[in-house]
């Protein structure tokens, strides 16, 4: 199946697939192949999925029993040949990656139409907090740091690659923006909790910031380990207006995409090209002598 083309150069169908993950490797790849051939029949040209596409997994043991290395794993084979099945752009939010007995890496791919690896991200920011209502995460236990922004040109525009917790550093969106990207990923897992104080926020900051879109695939739901997300995979513009969101089910959402709107609002606002460099000072008072 190939989809239909793009009416301009600038201008596509854009898929996010929303996923409530298991603990079975094999079952949440079934299920990720079957939402994105719902989205290539929706007409998508470039589809995401969310963060831990492949795998949702708190257990040290399990999570690493169940990884592969990027070059032994059936998984991103498998991505790989639908990508190039569909004749789509694939990008896999994320997946756990082995890359030694002691540390995974939390990596995003975009694959182009014909199956080759175009890109790969490893998430920069690590989610290691601890909630008010007693959550406690610790990623940097088990996943190395990636030390490395990526950019990457799609038919329609650059695009720039972030990961879930990355979305609390806007200096990143920034430099992604400042490198040419008219286009953000922000696929994730993000928690309730959190999700339900800061996900719509923070994406409509982060697309207002940069002048971008932002494409955020999200996990949903409670999850098979006891962990529950926020869903509402989000598309929003360079505006900061959310033009698609997912809800709380798992499923898929399609929205058309014009990347020139983005250089439409840069132009109106050209704050990309306002940065001023400066020096940071702290400010020591300084009082009046008073006359006795």
């Amino acid at each position: 199946m190939t989809t239909a083309q793009p009416t301009s150069s600038t201008a596509f169908k854009a898929g996010l697939v929303q996923m409530c993950a298991t603990r079975s490797l094999d079952g949440n790849v079934t299920m990720a192949l079957d939402l994105i051939r719902d989205a290539a029949r929706q007409g998508a040209d470039y589809v995401q999925t969310p963060e831990v596409t492949t795998l949702m997994e708190l257990d040290r043991d399990m999570l690493f029993a169940a990884t592969a290395r990027e070059e032994t794993s059936a998984a991103l084979e498998a991505f790989r040949a639908i990508a190039r099945e569909l004749g789509i752009w694939l990008h896999i939010g994320s997946m756990a990656v082995r890359l030694s007995e002691e540390k995974l890496a939390n990596r995003s791919y975009v694959i182009d139409p014909g199956g080759r690896i175009a890109a790969r991200y490893d998430k920069i920011h690590m989610f290691d907090v601890e909630l008010p209502n007693g959550e406690t995460y610790c990623e940097s236990r088990n996943y190395q740091p990636g030390s490395q922004a990526v950019v990457v040109d799609l038919p329609w525009g650059r695009l720039g690659l972030t990961i879930c917790y990355d979305l609390r550093f806007p200096y990143l969106h920034r430099a992604l923006a400042q490198a040419g990207a008219v286009l953000i990923s922000g696929p994730a897992a993000f928690t309730r909790t959190t999700g339900e104080a800061h996900w719509h926020p923070l994406l409509k900051a982060r697309a207002i910031e940069t002048q971008c879109f932002v494409l955020a695939a999200a996990q949903t739901g409670l999850h098979e380990m006891g962990r529950e997300t926020y869903g509402h995979s989000l598309v929003v513009s360079p505006w900061g207006d959310i033009v698609g969101d997912a809800g709380l089910e798992p499923g898929v959402i399609v929205v058309d995409i014009d990347t020139a709107d983005a250089n439409a609002v840069r132009a109106r606002v050209p704050s990309l090209v306002h940065d001023r460099s400066f020096t940071l000072v702290a400010a020591t008072p300084t009082f009046a002598e008073v006359a006795p």
